[in-house]
């Protein structure tokens, strides 16, 4: 099964996605920031590629989908939990042929310190508190996200221009760090312990051009199936297409 997460930066501005899905065929693909309402997703075009999909739409920054070619699809929450009066579209979660899947758009957090960072920390304790219930569950999980965080200097082509965003500060990756510890695989990073790769490239500066990126699309699993990830990568290309997102779509294959 081969799985993939992809920041579309808005879903019926961006169709390459549909090319993208033709020229690799993921079995699951979780989408994020869809900037469209729930009746303007692009469901036909979706459809006549060869997918099922549930997603949550919204506009401005946010949505979230899944996406699937596979046999079982139920939707399980469209929430995150704590928090009911939550209403931006950042989760969405389905069990697709036996795997768990939670599509998440973690908060930028912009600018900090500020009321945004701290909604971001908050939306990352509510996401730590949800996925510790997850692991106790006895079946493969994968959280595919646009987690706006840079874990570590290796994930940033320059660290030192980023150490006061929220991506990058101190309180966020130890967030992150916080989620790993309790029992989930950054799985590129486990297949790529020491490389340096990056998911996203701004669009000014001829940042893409000059491989000036940063690694902040994760697909994390949950620790007693990680040794079923036995691939995975980032479809780099994808950024170089015309009206492309500033995302690349990261993708794992488990061997289920």
């Amino acid at each position: 099964m081969r799985i993939a997460t992809y920041n579309v930066n808005g879903i019926n501005a961006r169709l390459p996605v549909l090319r993208w899905l033709s020229e690799t065929a993921p079995d699951v693909v979780c989408l994020q920031e869809l900037k469209a309402l729930q009746d303007r997703f692009p469901i036909g075009a979706i459809e006549d590629a060869g997918y099922r999909a549930i997603w949550k739409g919204q506009k401005s920054w946010n949505g979230v989908a899944i996406l699937t070619r596979c046999t079982e699809f139920q939707e399980i929450r469209r929430l995150l939990p704590s928090d009911d009066a939550d209403e931006q579209s950042r989760y969405l979660e389905a069990l697709v042929d036996g795997v768990l899947i939670g599509c998440l758009y973690l908060p930028n957090g912009n600018p900090a310190p500020g009321p945004k960072f701290d909604y971001k920390l908050r939306w990352f304790d509510r996401l730590t508190q949800h996925a510790a219930r997850l692991l106790a569950t006895q079946t493969p999980v994968i959280l595919a996200d646009d987690f706006n965080v840079i874990p570590t200097e290796l994930d940033a082509s320059n660290p030192q221009r980023w150490l006061h965003d929220a991506l990058f500060r101190p309180e966020s990756r130890a967030a992150y760090e916080q989620l790993l510890a309790s029992g989930w695989i950054d799985s590129l990073r486990q297949l790529t312990p020491t490389e340096r790769f990056y998911t996203y490239w701004d669009y000014f500066g001829r940042a893409y051009q000059r491989n000036d990126g940063l690694r902040i699309d994760h697909l994390l699993v949950n620790a007693p199936f990680a040794d079923q990830v036995v691939d995975g990568g980032v479809d780099q290309w994808v950024r170089g297409w015309e009206k492309t997102s500033d995302h690349a779509p990261a993708w794992i294959k488990l061997a289920l």
